[in-house]
């Protein structure tokens, strides 16, 4: 992991969307690519339940190149680049070479890089886009669009309509071509999903290390698709030939790994392991609240796949013949479970992940100045959880922490 790029990424957690309207919350830019992760997971599945084929590597690279370009540009609204691409082609393939090079030194990785090259000819039509492609874009844009329409629901309780007409005429023009998929129009019409939807922003809402002042603050949703990126970072070096659903299953599983709390709320690691018996029962007691108040909500083609991701979250595993999972090393998943049919999962890889944004959540803002007992503790606690000659899933994970905070 190249610290300068995870700090990059990390700027995320500080780009203020909507700042020019009154807002009843902080909402920055990861939370939104967090949201919108998620909305695609809901209208792509629906997708594939009426059997058409969804890209999800394609999507999953898409949201950590749409990010990379947020940061770099986080001063031109989106409005501004829609004008520039439309009426300046020129000048919009420019300014994307630009954004490009900003990344160019801190990414060593030629193939991801590439990746992102080609991501941006696609966005910018100097490169086609595949037909077996279009259903995924179609969804992934689908999910961008309304992401955003979500964010000015919420903050239109707060903002005179008059500062929001021409801005929602916009947004409701934009996410008209989208319409037919099915996922979408349950999410519009305030069906089942998006019921479920509101149980996940709820995580928007609840903000981590709650009983210390810290910044950049971050949210828990926020703070799953930035492990969820990690992740899929990690798994680039730990490696390279994951089979595709490992890749995906990784992604997701890390995505989803607090879902729990949008009914239980952050329950902060101190507390957790209070007692020896305390991490037990408050996982017990998570599931039950979970099967009760969650489970409900989602549709029946997956739901399992969502307490796949979210069961024994931070163990590497496999499902069974029979659908059962089973705890496996990472020597294992390698060697024989390598395969869509295995349902992998590195799970621990997450909890490097996991741990790696706590860590940055501390020491950036220790750096900042802004410190406390909790944020020293927590720092220090977690340099020093893994030892030094450990390997984890393919990561030194002290010599990586130690790094990042160098």
């Amino acid at each position: 992991m190249e610290k300068k790029f995870a700090h990059k990424i990390f700027e995320g957690f500080s780009i203020q969307r909507w700042n020019d309207l009154i807002r009843p919350f902080d909402m920055v830019e990861m939370d939104k690519a967090a949201e919108k992760m998620v909305l695609a997971y809901i209208i792509g599945k629906f997708e594939e339940n009426k059997g058409n084929k969804i890209d999800w590597i394609w999507i999953i690279y898409a949201s950590l190149f749409d990010l990379l370009k947020k940061i770099a540009l986080c001063d031109i609204k989106a409005p501004i680049q829609q004008m520039l691409k439309k009426e300046y082609p020129e000048e919009y393939l420019r300014l994307n070479e630009w954004v490009l090079n900003q990344y160019k030194t801190l990414l060593s990785d030629e193939k991801l890089f590439s990746k992102f090259t080609i991501y941006f000819g696609q966005n910018a039509g100097s490169f086609s886009i595949p037909d077996e492609l279009k259903t995924t874009v179609r969804v992934y844009r689908a999910a961008h669009k309304f992401s955003s329409i979500r964010e000015l629901q919420m903050i239109s309780v707060v903002n005179e309509k008059e500062r929001l007409g021409s801005i929602d005429k916009e947004l409701q023009a934009e996410i008209q071509p989208y319409l037919d998929l099915e996922g979408l129009q349950k999410l519009i019409t305030h069906q089942k999903a998006f019921d479920f939807l509101l149980k996940i922003e709820q995580l928007r809402f609840q903000t981590r290390w709650n009983q210390t002042p810290r910044v950049p603050q971050t949210s828990v949703l926020g703070h799953c698709f930035f492990v969820a990126i990690m992740t899929l970072l990690l798994g680039r070096e730990s490696n390279p030939q994951m089979c595709e659903k490992r890749v995906i299953n990784n992604f997701f599983s890390a995505l989803f790994h607090d879902l729990p709390e949008a009914v239980t709320r952050d329950i902060i690691s101190p507390v957790k392991q209070a007692t020896d018996d305390l991490p037990n029962i408050v996982k017990k007691i998570e599931n039950e609240i979970v099967n009760k108040e969650l489970v409900p909500l989602m549709e029946d083609f997956f739901v399992q796949e969502i307490i796949d991701f979210t069961s024994d979250e931070f163990s590497n595993r496999i499902k069974d013949a029979d659908g059962n999972v089973v705890n496996v090393s990472w020597e294992e998943l390698n060697q024989k479970y390598n395969e869509e049919k295995y349902f992998p999962i590195d799970g621990r890889l997450v909890r490097i992940a996991d741990h790696l944004s706590a860590l940055m959540e501390a020491d950036i803002s220790i750096k900042h100045g802004i410190t406390s007992v909790h944020l020293q503790n927590g720092r220090d606690g977690l340099l020093y959880s893994y030892k030094e000659d450990e390997i984890i899933n393919g990561i030194n994970v002290y010599n990586l922490f130690h790094d990042i905070v160098s």
